[in-house]
This record gives C-alpha cells, sequence and structure tokens, in this order.
C-alpha cells in the first residue's frame, strides 16, 4: 500500500491493485476516509469516513485539491487510465 503524499499526520495511499474510479484513501489520527478524484480536472468528493471530524473532512479535501494533478498522475502509474 504505497503512500503517495503525506501531511499533517496523515497519509494519502493508493491501493496498486484496487478498482476505479480514481480514488485515494486517507489515512490517519484514527480515521480513515475515500475520496473519489474525478481526474484529471476535480474536485475530489468524499466516498465514505471512518473517524475523521467533519472539519477535517474539508482540511482534507481542500489538501487533496492542491494536489490534484499528482494523486491522477500516480493512479495513472498503478493503473494506467484514470
Amino acid at each position: 500500500m504505497p503512500t503517495v503524499f503525506r501531511f499533517d499526520g496523515l497519509r494519502v495511499v493508493i491501493y496498486p491493485n484496487d478498482h476505479r474510479p480514481a480514488h485515494v484513501h486517507v489515512m490517519g489520527a484514527g480515521g480513515e476516509a475515500v475520496f473519489i478524484l474525478h481526474c484529471p480536472d476535480g474536485p475530489p468528493i468524499l466516498q465514505e469516513s471512518f473517524g475523521f471530524k467533519s472539519g477535517d473532512l474539508n482540511r482534507i479535501e481542500t489538501m487533496l485539491e492542491t494536489i490534484l494533478s499528482d494523486l491522477c498522475n500516480q493512479w495513472s502509474v498503478f493503473h494506467g487510465h484514470f
């Protein structure tokens, strides 16, 4: 489970053998959330979350928006076209 980005003690992960649509798992601080990336233009949208507060999810979504291009490129490395 490759970590493709880290911020604020959280890990952004793309599983190598995962399914489409392009998405990331964000883990840490006692929570996990899955965001659909909507590559290549976004926006990332929360699919599900366990253990994060809504303020945390908003902060995570904002960060994912700023690195969306990199995340979409990383998804392509593992899975081909999004």
